[in-house]
């Protein structure tokens, strides 16, 4: 047996040991679990027969509250252990599939051996809980296997730097006990090991990386120092799994003091959500807050506004140019989405400061108790040195003044004379009791009607005042719509701002949409994030304080002011922004190419931006024909996987079109793919698609409401694809009458750009000039 042999046979060996300490451990966390579930059913069972109730005075009643608390105590206690046993129990069951992936062997300088370090997704102590079987992949000592080739290196503790040197860095891949690889490797994790991992078959669920991430993304994830991290990485190349490993370390770092709720992830969509939900908790990890910008929307303005969807927007931009209103609704949206526009939002609450906020005037049974003009000069009143929501407050309180003097005034109207005849015995009895409580009664008599009708008089007039006094406090009587609906008219005050030599020359277009939208209570979603931000101009800002990271995937998607509303919204929060310019087909933001809206708003300092270049998703020969449909595409590397060319199929009509793809997918099903897409530009071509395949072959449609999906067969729109990853991606439509405006360029490289191992183009009649830029030997061109 050469050396070779011997040490895989003893590397073996030590995986053998392990898993039997392991499953050692499971069997006796299993019987621990046992015992405990037994205790709390039997606190719970008899929680009552060891209290003893007594409230017959108030030593009594504290001592029965003392025996509630100390048994309530007992349980929640018992209830806590059984919680983290049951999550042990997880995290070993997890590790004994693959105790391990990688090992390094770490001389510190002090020592004069080295000490083996080996690395799964959790620590691992052995049976005298004395020495590290495993250690966690987020522990400082980890970060080794990922920063260092064999030779001298260092890492960071909370207690200082360690020095010293590798002596060994090697990968391993562990199946059911089985040691099925192992390779020794340099400063990047093994090509071999990615290799393997890479050419597994999509899911429909987003899979840990910990065994594979590269040394850039490793600085990512363990980025503990910047408030801002920017993230700009080409398709593919690992951004939003670095990012879920990042909220991983995150967690483990601060254990103590970070918990999974104050973490908040913005996402694209619901289907996203769902397909990156189950990577935190395969870690052991409980999973942070998802939500969208939309859902953060709806809940700030949905009962005011009937707001547009995203993806709404998107299939107007994409299917309406021939409706009439379509250049100028395309350049409202530019503007209003524009750092300028952001400028003249702030200048114009700037201006409000001294006129021009506009205000609901507060009414009582149709009638105007104050008028919209007083509360104005109520408000321009005070100190313009106050800011506007400071003053709002102090106006707010003054109305709340204003109606308990209009409440005094209301008692003796006909109206509440009419209430009282048709209270109950009930009403009179309560008020009553009141009155004797209260020692209102004059000694006399017992029947003081003057005294009963003024209090239930009160109560009425009270209760009757009670929305208004709530919609006081609410601050309802501040008029954003008509204050914003301002901006798009010819007033004075719009003209010092806004002047009409920096206006787009579709701007009388773009007033006049906005309002007709605004007079029948609909927001567009590019009118939504600078209302919000006017309107948190005016009220001032909703904070959160408790969340403490945020993170943006598809930032590329987002406008200044919806960077600059979530940086307001958490304002103790670090910031990580992910995106990729290539992918951002909103219509106002194909043009951009930088981060800087959000990186103006945080110190240089405190700021760190990431460029990852590499994409690992697709194979080599689908990144070289991607990357040539994007300016500066050949900045991306592909990493070096093998696998088919794509192919470009040119068809005559819609039926021969049906009977390519029907064929092409049972081709691919032979072969073992699972996740098969079919992506067309818009959800209207996904309908019409489905409609014409759906009795040849077993598929199914993604729609906009979609919150999550199978690895099978699927039709879906180009811009719900987005994030999502398939083993054989099939464009349904890639004709130039399809995609042939510039602004359509970044749409058709993010579907391309979808496919893991397999890349089909179909056209019906002549293909996309998007094309042209593609070199003939980077595809097969086949005609039918």
């Amino acid at each position: 047996m050469n050396e070779a042999d011997q040490d895989r046979q003893k590397e073996q060996q030590r995986v053998v040991q392990v898993i039997s300490e392991i499953n050692r451990q499971i069997d006796s966390l299993q019987e621990h679990v046992t015992e405990v579930s037994a205790d709390i059913v039997g606190i719970r069972k008899h929680f009552w027969d060891d209290v003893t109730v007594n409230f017959e005075d108030a030593s009594e009643a504290a001592e029965t509250y003392a025996s509630i608390k100390q048994q309530a105590e007992v349980l929640s206690e018992r209830e806590r252990v059984h919680r983290h046993a049951i999550q042990q129990l997880r995290t070993l069951r997890r590790l004994v599939q693959s105790p391990y992936f990688g090992r390094i062997d770490f001389r510190e300088e002090t020592d004069s051996a080295s000490e083996p370090v080996y690395l799964g997704i959790a620590s691992l102590l052995d049976k005298n809980e004395e020495q590290f079987l495993v250690y966690d992949w987020r522990a400082p000592i980890s970060s080794l296997y990922y920063d260092y080739a064999p030779g001298p290196a260092t890492y960071e503790t909370p207690s200082g730097t360690v020095t010293g040197e590798i002596t060994c860095k090697r990968q391993y891949v562990i199946r059911d006990g089985k040691l099925l690889h192992l390779f020794d490797t340099g400063v990047t994790i093994g090509d071999e090991l990615l290799q393997e991992v890479l050419g597994k078959q999509a899911d429909s669920q987003m899979k840990s990386i910990v065994a594979t991430i590269q040394r850039d993304q490793n600085r990512i994830i363990r980025n503990d120092k910047s408030r801002l991290v920017i993230v700009s990485g080409a398709a593919g190349s690992g951004k939003t799994s670095a990012a879920l490993q990042r909220i991983a370390y995150l967690l483990y770092r601060y254990r103590k003091t970070l918990r999974a709720e104050q973490i908040v992830l913005f996402s694209p969509n619901s289907l996203f959500n769902s397909y990156v939900s189950t990577v935190l908790p395969e870690l052991g990890e409980e999973n942070m807050q998802q939500t969208t910008f939309q859902e953060y929307a709806e809940h700030r303005l949905g009962s005011i506004f009937q707001l547009e969807h995203p993806l709404t927007q998107m299939e107007y931009v994409l299917t309406a140019m021939e409706e009439p209103g379509y250049p100028e609704r395309i350049a409202g949206i530019r503007m209003k989405t524009s750092p300028r526009f952001m400028q003249v939002i702030d200048d114009y609450a700037t201006a409000l400061k001294e006129s021009g906020i506009l205000f609901r005037p507060l009414k009582f049974r149709d009638r105007t108790l104050i008028s919209a003009n007083r509360i104005s000069d109520h408000f321009y009143s005070l100190d313009p040195s106050i800011s506007i929501p400071n003053r709002m407050t102090l106006v707010a309180r003054w109305l709340l003044g204003e109606l308990k003097k209009h409440e005094r005034v209301e008692r003796s109207k006909p109206w509440v004379e009419d209430e009282l005849e048709l209270l109950d015995k009930d009403a009179f009895a309560a008020v009553y009791q009141e009155l004797r409580r209260k020692n209102q009664f004059r000694e006399d008599t017992f029947n003081d009607f003057d005294r009963e009708q003024e209090l239930l008089a009160a109560k009425i007039v009270k209760k009757q005042f009670q929305p208004l006094r709530t919609w006081v406090r609410e601050l309802q009587f501040i008029d954003s719509t008509a204050t914003y609906r301002q901006l798009f008219t010819d007033s004075p005050l719009t003209m010092s701002i806004f002047g009409a030599d920096e206006r787009p020359s579709q701007w009388s277009e773009i007033c006049a949409q906005t309002l007709a939208r605004l007079d029948q209570n609909e927001l567009t979603y590019e009118d939504t994030p600078p209302f919000l931000y006017l309107q948190e101009k005016l009220e001032g800002f909703q904070t959160n304080n408790i969340v403490r990271h945020v993170f943006i995937d598809e930032a590329q998607d987002y406008s200044p002011f919806q960077f600059a509303l979530l940086q307001r919204l958490f304002p103790r929060a670090k910031m990580t922004v992910l995106g990729d310019w290539n992918q951002a087909i909103y219509a106002h933001a194909y043009e951009s190419s930088s981060f800087e809206a959000v990186a103006s708003l945080y110190e240089p300092e405190q700021t760190e931006t990431f460029v990852l270049t590499k994409s690992y998703r697709s194979t080599e020969p689908i990144v070289t024909f991607t990357r040539q449909l994007v300016k500066d595409g050949d900045r991306i590397e592909p990493f070096q996987r093998a696998g088919r060319k794509p192919s470009v199929t040119v068809v005559q009509d819609r039926e021969a079109l049906a009977e390519q793809i029907v064929g092409r997918i049972a081709e691919l099903k032979a072969e073992g793919h699972q996740a098969i897409a079919v992506i067309t530009k818009t959800a209207q071509e996904a309908q019409e698609a489905y409609e014409t395949l759906r009795d040849k072959l077993d598929i199914r449609m993604i729609g906009t409401r979609a919150i999550s999906y199978e690895t099978e067969v699927l039709i879906i729109p180009s811009y719900l694809a987005k994030g999502v990853e398939f083993d054989a991606v099939l464009i349904y439509d890639a004709s130039a009458e399809r995609y042939s405006r510039e602004s359509e360029r970044k749409l058709f490289y993010t579907a391309c750009t979808r496919a893991m191992h397999e890349l089909h183009l179909y056209s019906i009649g002549k293909v996309s000039p998007f094309l042209d830029s593609v070199s003939a030997d980077s595809y097969d061109f086949l005609s039918s």
